[in-house]
């Protein structure tokens, strides 16, 4: 594995032809910590991916594999996802108090403003969804 690259170990849940779904359990950062049983059931969160294939005969349900994303694809979901829309909060907010509004409603605008902006991403889901691909490798 290449350090430019993010991995994940899950197992298949789905087989189409086309595709498959793959199932990942999230642990948090504490996984490894002495007291680790102390801690409560949301540490873990079961994710789903959908990888595309050109031929699924070799993959079986319930099949261990290991999911391979490029880090720098990892890097633009944190962004779209996170820092552009706050970026697009704080400036909105600046904006709106700037121009004199009440703070209450320049907040409330603001957060308005994300109604657009999370919009847009969906429509252009199918786009990204080429962009953001996922590889599996047999465990």
């Amino acid at each position: 594995m290449s350090k430019n690259t993010v991995t994940h170990p899950g197992f298949i849940k789905v087989i189409e032809p086309d595709k498959v779904e793959v199932t990942i359990v999230s642990v948090s950062g504490c996984a490894s910590c002495q007291i680790k049983g102390s801690c409560s059931v949301s540490d873990t969160q079961v994710k789903s991916v959908w990888i595309h294939l050109d031929d699924t005969s070799s993959y079986r349900m319930g099949q261990e594999v290991i999911v391979v994303m490029s880090q720098t694809l990892g890097t633009w979901a944190v962004l779209l996802g996170y820092v552009f829309p706050f970026i697009v909060l704080l400036i909105g907010l600046i904006v709106f108090i700037e121009s004199g509004l009440d703070q209450g409603l320049a907040g409330l605008l603001a957060v308005g403003l994300l109604l657009p902006y999370y919009g847009v991403l969906y429509l252009m889901r199918n786009w990204l969804g080429k962009r953001f691909t996922y590889t599996l490798l047999d465990k």
